[in-house]
């Protein structure tokens, strides 16, 4: 049976039609595909010769009919600031409905009952749908690091003649149906750049180049056990390592240039992928949650109205931070959100007095509003930045001179950054639990015995930036035309020796000893004391513990850094070994 047969099958299952015109108009298909279908059902004995379905065709109804569902709704909807950093978008109220609870009512009503919802993010807050529901939750710990491919192997086991469905998903219709014949994968009929998914004329769903408009992907999908039984074995096998840490599930259907199951095609306004603030205002412009606290604080600092605030658009998220841009009055913004877990890493009032010391000098460019208290930040849009290339020496030799010129001012603040108290701090943070690192508690004494050496070599402290790592130098064009360099993210900063700067760049740039090196010639235009070159690898291996104990807290809140956690630990065992063997000699 092919897809328009079953199509036409289920179309006569439901319904009776006076003629094969009302039928082909039912079905969107020609009335000669039609009358072709018609017959070979009936040559094949699922219809009699009153075209009214057979015992044979109960019995393949009954065999790949909906026994379950899948709803993915684990991800933290990044792209959905300022919401998604409040409320995860599967309970998102739309027209009236949280969008979850629509979902469950639309399965419910095609006779689907056993319902698994794969959580993560905020995972607390569904799970009164337990009780209200009776649905089974799962849950994905690592939602952070992961992709949807995770979660769905989560719950593989439950994929067995199944609705696979995201979470942030809304239908105008009901799309679920009490009779599915064939596994497919839904998109609409809108044409998207991003989408690298198009239907062919045989309903085919292929694989297209970069560039080349596909149709936009929806990513709910039914799955007979026939297909289903190959997606649960790729899920398990692709589950393994960490090579498809940010695939999607759908990765699980591709046969070669296509999926090897059937396009399912919406209409343009039949269903919406919620992953934008600006999505779910034009779906539902009197949404409870349109009325955000991040943009009513936009909208007093600039004194609009919040429907003024447009254009709303994340950014890649940072370490520490979220921060989206968006547009308000003709000109564009970006607003700064503390990530999870940062009120225990930063002092917001300490980072505003640094604000208020450097306000004026041409560093950054000084915020349009800044909390002490919860830490939002605006600061203006600057067009065309790019940041330092680790790897370009002209880059390099600029961002020295800035960083150079920063700490000649030799400014003042009432706070310090303390490198070895920061290491034990954040130790603390991990509530008793050992390190993830065998050797920790031998590479940590190496780290602190090379204290008295740094005591005995640091400069006098001022300000130090603590955190001027190449993604913090940008690179913009001025009013006047010229490219100008700024100096940004100034969390991290205190008072302290201001050649830790020159360690954290090489740390955060993953840099071996000879691109350590050549930096540290670069800042003192080559005249470092080999007693200050030590000093700085002393640097580098402290630091290099206390961001990876960093790391470690982060991990516990589900954000992984991969490499870089790793890198950094591996920075404290290895310039540990250097500075020994060079004191040695």
């Amino acid at each position: 049976m092919n897809r328009q047969e079953a199509d036409i099958l289920c179309l006569l299952h439901q319904n009776t039609y006076g003629s094969q015109r009302e039928l082909a108009a039912a079905a969107g298909y020609s009335v000669g595909i039609v009358n072709r279908s018609l017959r070979t059902l009936r040559e094949e004995g699922y219809l009699d010769a009153k075209q009214r379905p057979t015992a044979k065709a109960e019995a393949a109804f009954r065999k790949k009919a909906p026994r379950s569902a899948v709803i993915l709704a684990a991800g933290s909807g990044l792209r959905m600031a300022p919401i998604g950093m409040e409320t995860p978008k599967a309970l998102l109220e739309i027209k009236g409905e949280v969008l979850i609870e629509r979902l469950i009512r639309q399965l419910r009503e095609a006779g689907v009952r056993e319902i698994c919802v794969v959580v993560g993010f905020l995972m607390e807050r569904f799970e009164y749908l337990i009780d209200d529901f009776g649905v089974e939750l799962v849950v994905n710990s690592e939602y952070a690091g992961r992709n949807n491919l995770h979660s769905l192997a989560l719950a593989a086991d439950r994929v067995s003649n199944s609705y696979v469905i995201p979470g942030d998903l809304w239908f105008r219709e009901n799309p679920f149906r009490r009779e599915e014949l064939y596994s497919w994968f839904m998109v609409s009929s809108l044409m998207d750049l991003e989408s690298e998914l198009r239907v062919n004329r045989k309903q085919e769903l292929c694989y297209v180049p970069e560039g080349t408009a596909g149709n936009t992907v929806l990513g709910a999908a039914y799955l007979c056990e026939e297909q289903a039984v190959i997606v649960r074995g790729r899920l398990v096998l692709m589950n393994r390592g960490r090579k498809y840490d940010d695939s999607l599930w759908e990765s699980t259907l591709r046969e070669g240039d296509r999926m090897f199951v059937q396009a399912r095609v919406l209409g343009p306004d039949d269903a919406v992928n919620i992953n934008t603030f600006e999505q779910l205002r034009e779906l539902d412009s009197g949404s409870a949650h349109l009325h955000s606290d991040v943009i009513r604080v936009i909208a007093e600092v600039l004194q609009a109205e919040p429907e003024e605030v447009t254009e709303i658009a994340v950014l890649k998220k940072g370490m520490t931070n979220r921060s989206f841009c968006f547009s308000c009055r003709g000109r564009k913004y970006i607003m700064r959100i503390p990530g999870e877990g940062t009120n225990k890493l930063i002092n917001r009032r300490q980072e505003a007095e640094v604000f208020a010391k450097i306000r004026g000098l041409g560093l950054c460019d000084d915020p349009v509003y800044i909390n002490p208290d919860d830490g939002y930040k605006i600061t203006a849009y600057l067009e065309g930045v790019r940041t330092c290339d680790p790897n370009n020496v002209d880059d390099l030799t600029k961002c020295m001179e800035k960083l150079r010129a920063f700490h000649a001012l030799r400014l003042q603040v009432p706070h310090t950054f303390d490198i070895f108290g920061s290491i034990e701090f954040y130790e603390r943070l991990w509530n008793g639990l050992p390190s993830v690192y065998k050797d920790y508690a031998r590479t940590k004494e190496q780290v602190l015995a090379l204290r008295p050496y740094i005591e005995a070599h640091a400069e006098p402290f001022c300000l130090t930036h603590i955190d001027a790592v190449p993604d913090n130098f940008l690179f913009c064009t001025g009013p006047d035309g010229t490219e100008q360099l700024q100096l940004t993210d100034w969390e991290y900063a205190g008072m302290q020796d201001p050649h830790v700067d020159i360690a954290m760049f090489c740390i955060y740039s993953l840099y071996d000893r000879a691109q350590a090196d050549r930096l540290i010639d670069i800042y003192f235009r080559g005249a470092c004391p080999k007693e200050t070159r030590l000093k700085i690898y002393c640097y580098i291996a402290a630091c290099g513990l206390l961001w990876s104990n960093w790391c470690e807290y982060k991990r516990s809140l589900g954000v992984e850094f991969g490499e870089y956690a790793l890198r950094q630990y591996r920075f404290a065992k290895e310039y540990c070994r250097i500075v020994g063997e060079a004191l040695d000699a």
